[in-house]
């Protein structure tokens, strides 16, 4: 299984993401610092928010096969400017987090946007709380 790295903004969802692939607890906790699990980094939603931590998710993407760009699509702003999968010489997926908690299908359409514009290559959509969508994620991470 290729290892993943996931980026996003602080609340998107990817510790709990992370949870869900790995077959634990789902527990809300604010991650503080870049964490490693066995097929997948989490980093702090800070690293995203502000430009001069890009170089900590470039620096700890080298141990990812994967980057993954989560977007969570209860929210109208994204962090991820334009282009943004360029910095990384590696595959940039898509994955848009919380569709069970969309008020309409143009919530995750914009969602889809946002992640399109970074240029993330494939996309996803999950509900880590419902487990919808994980099994085809995992079954890209097989690939």
């Amino acid at each position: 299984m290729r290892k993943i790295i996931f980026a996003g903004s602080t609340g998107s969802g990817k510790t709990t993401l992370c949870q869900r692939l790995h077959g634990q607890e789902m527990a809300y906790k604010k991650t503080q610092a870049v964490e490693n699990f066995e097929q997948a980094i989490d980093t702090p939603g800070e690293c995203l928010e502000n430009r001069y931590l890009y170089k900590m998710l470039l620096v700890s993407s080298v141990d990812a096969d994967v980057i993954g760009l989560v977007q969570d699509c209860t929210k109208e702003e994204s962090y991820f400017p334009p282009g943004f999968a360029t910095m990384f010489a590696k595959p940039v997926i898509g994955i848009v987090t919380k569709v069970e908690l969309a008020q309409s299908n143009e919530d995750i359409a914009k969602a889809r946007e946002h992640l399109q514009a970074a240029g993330a290559e494939q996309i996803f959509e999950v509900s880590s709380m419902e487990n919808v969508g994980v099994e085809e994620l995992q079954a890209y991470l097989k690939t």
